[in-house]
């Protein structure tokens, strides 16, 4: 690590932790209700109390697994589809504005007639996810085909290669950049609707955890719900940047 990360990594951490004596001073000083605003103290007291004692890891693992299961459905409809709307021209035209129409349509939008479909059940909530973390992926997927230099499509028209081929060895490794971009983006949106997923149908997980601990006034379990919702975004958007830049190394070494 370069001496000018570790001081912005240093510089990060003294951000973070004035942010947490600023919040301890407001709730020692009863600035904010305690009934509203409980200390850092009292959170984390909560937190590893709900960790051991009660289901928050439970609820924990299920709001994770249900955010990378519509995550990786939204993933595989987006890559695949905008790979194909991206590499053909024709295809672009006909459906892309079709596609700008639909995107600008919130999850929240679509979240009653996933109802009608599936009731408030646990594919009701994998669809709304997926929806809502499917368009940066695809458009993202879409804009990387199409900016292919338009001379290798040529020469690889001219080698006689495949449409997988020619995919798999030259289109795809040129949009990766874009479509790795919409994954971060869309794994964000994932977490999001999982949470709102779990408040509307009471499914176990973070969103009802955090929900129902704001409806019993319980102030320091709503936190330490929060809490783990920041970790779990955080900790995702970690390992997403890792992967990122272990597939991309190859743009740094040239």
């Amino acid at each position: 690590m370069s001496g000018s990360r570790i001081f912005w990594f240093l510089a990060s951490l003294a951000v973070a932790a004035g942010f947490i004596v600023l919040w301890q001073y407001v709730a020692d000083a009863r600035l904010i209700s305690p009934a509203f605003l409980p200390g850092p103290n009292r959170a984390w007291a909560a937190l590893v109390d709900g960790m051991i004692h009660r289901d928050l890891t439970d609820q924990l693992i299920s709001t994770v697994m249900r955010m990378i299961y519509g995550w990786l459905l939204a993933s595989t409809l987006g890559i695949a589809v905008g790979a194909l709307i991206g590499i053909s021209p024709t295809a672009r035209a006909y459906l892309l504005p079709t596609l700008e129409m639909i995107r600008p349509l919130p999850a929240s939008a679509i979240i009653p007639v996933s109802i009608a479909f599936f009731g408030l059940s646990e594919r009701m909530v994998l669809a709304v996810i997926a929806f809502g973390a499917l368009w940066p992926m695809l458009l993202a997927t879409v804009h990387g085909f199409a900016a292919v230099e338009p001379r290798l499509y040529e020469v690889a028209r001219a080698l006689g290669l495949s449409r997988w081929d020619v995919i798999r060895k030259i289109a795809l490794p040129s949009a990766m950049p874009d479509i790795l971009a919409g994954m971060r983006i869309g794994l964000t949106i994932a977490l999001i609707l999982a949470v709102v997923g779990e408040m509307l149908t009471s499914t176990e997980g973070l969103g009802q955890w955090v929900l129902f601990a704001g409806r019993s006034f319980r102030a320091s379990d709503l936190f330490a719900g929060v809490i783990l919702l920041g970790a779990v975004g955080y900790v995702s958007a970690t390992l997403l940047g890792a992967a990122e830049r272990y597939l991309l190394r190859w743009r740094i070494s040239h």
